[in-house]
């Protein structure tokens, strides 16, 4: 085994990775064979040789502009809201639609080490990411008579975590042959030098996820494409864990996706900086795509209107709608998800078998993300949507000025005052309120169960 997985690796140049070899038990060296075989070296070669050769990110810049758009409630694609629901409706009735949920993050920013999704976000429930999101889910599957399948992405980091507690909690009554998980593919870090494959010990090569845009194969290697297609499942709703405002299907979004054709449809927000880190949704001689903040230049990025509103102002808060066809097709196109190279710290094993722990970057990883598909889709489509009312994301420890665990649940309080209001019940500023989505899914659903003259003066959860 060892003298063919040298003449492998010798013609790439990474011989290095068998160094420890003979020191390593018959299950380690087989644990190594494994990664080695798994790894596509000529790929690997070419990303590194292609890491400097950076696309004139300053061009494309130069040439973006707003993006084709309009706003959530005010109509759209020549209908009205209450036209795009009732095509969501009729969709979902007959059971066309799925859902894609990206969970493979850990909460190592909210100093919280199990996946992100076990986080307790619930104000006054304490419910998980996972529990809020599944409910969503299963109180629109019960509202049609329909089974929503959930197809949920997990990582190397986080997937056998997630399996238990989901069995665990008997996945929060969502039926078994409804959900899908499936964990995203890796990719090995290399130095940034020399394009040697890091080795994070003597057996294990330092690996990391390859991206949302890893979505894809994974999707397809787990049987999840196969199931969707058996299924008849149309379209697809897309979401990261992280963000429990989320309106999982929402019906006016949903709508405007049906009514275009478009094989994938993004919400944006408005950014309030220009400097924000966050994807921007332009568009380029025609066709939309998103650019990373780090890539768009500062003085582009701070470009105004006449109107001195932001010219680049579409911020992504990775919440998709795709066609599933779509998908299908791009799992198969050469070159639909290209690699994004990014420089970082690495810690590795030196040749002596020390762990090195580096101060500056040392490595370069590969990503893919799941936005790049957007030249690539017909007809698509960019909604406008406010934050308070389906963008929350939980990502910073407490005492950053936003995106922390109290922040996120200010917001979904927030969000339950005003659909209580709309109710015409009354409910002051300074009182905890949390609604279940088993009990109120929208804030039409929760007007039809709270009715006017309900005054609320203490903290309530409402299921």
């Amino acid at each position: 085994m060892k003298e063919q997985l040298r003449e492998k690796l010798a013609k790439h140049g990474q011989e290095h990775l068998l160094r420890f070899w003979d020191d390593l038990t018959e299950s380690q060296q087989r644990h190594l064979a494994e990664q080695i075989d798994r790894i596509d070296f000529v790929l690997i070669d070419q990303l590194h040789r292609e890491r400097d050769v950076l696309d004139d990110i300053r061009q494309v810049a130069e040439q973006a502009d707003s993006p084709p758009s309009f706003r959530m409630g005010t109509g759209g694609r020549g209908m009205s809201p209450e036209q795009a629901k009732d095509l969501a409706r009729e969709a979902l009735a007959h059971g066309h639609l799925g859902v894609i949920l990206v969970a493979g993050g850990q909460g190592t920013r909210l100093g919280f080490q199990p996946p992100k999704g076990l986080f307790p976000i619930g104000p006054i429930s304490e419910k998980s990411l996972f529990q809020l999101h599944i409910e969503k889910i299963l109180a629109a599957a019960r509202r049609y008579d329909v089974r929503i399948p959930l197809y949920l992405m997990t990582s190397p980091a986080t997937h056998d975590d997630t399996v238990a507690f989901l069995a665990e909690h008997d996945r929060f009554g969502l039926p078994e042959q409804d959900l899908h998980v499936f964990c995203q593919g890796t990719m090995p870090a290399v130095d940034a030098a020399s394009g040697k494959v890091l080795l994070d010990g003597p057996d294990q090569i330092a690996l990391s996820p390859d991206g949302h845009g890893g979505m894809l194969a994974a999707l397809k290697g787990s049987g999840g494409l196969d199931d969707i297609q058996a299924r008849g499942i149309r379209h697809l709703f897309y979401f990261q864990i992280d963000n429990p405002l989320v309106d999982i299907a929402g019906l006016e979004f949903t709508g405007y996706h049906l009514a275009s054709g478009s094989e994938m449809s993004t919400q944006v927000v408005r950014k309030q900086d220009p400097l924000e880190r966050v994807g921007n949704v332009v568009q380029v001689n025609g066709h939309l795509q998103v650019l990373e903040y780090s890539d768009l230049p500062d003085d582009i990025a701070r470009q105004r209107q006449a109107d001195g509103s932001l010219k680049i102002w579409a911020g992504s808060i990775a919440v998709h709608a795709f066609d599933a066809a779509f998908l299908a097709r791009m799992t198969v196109e050469a070159g639909a998800l290209p690699f994004h190279i990014a420089r970082k710290k690495v810690p590795y094993v030196d040749s002596d078998g020390q762990r090195i722990d580096p101060r500056e970057p040392n490595a370069v990883k590969f990503e893919r993300f799941i936005f790049d598909l957007l030249p690539s889709a017909q007809r698509a489509i960019v909604v406008e949507i406010e934050p308070s009312e389906g963008f929350a994301p939980l990502k910073n420890a407490p005492g950053a000025e936003r995106d922390t665990p109290d922040w996120v649940r200010k917001q979904m309080m927030a969000q339950a005052r005003r659909w209580l209001r709309a109710a015409g019940a009354e409910v002051a500023d300074d009182v905890p309120v949390e609604i279940s989505p088993l009990y109120a899914l929208d804030a039409e659903e929760l007007a039809e169960k709270v009715g006017p003259g309900v005054k609320v003066t203490e903290a309530t959860y409402f299921e």
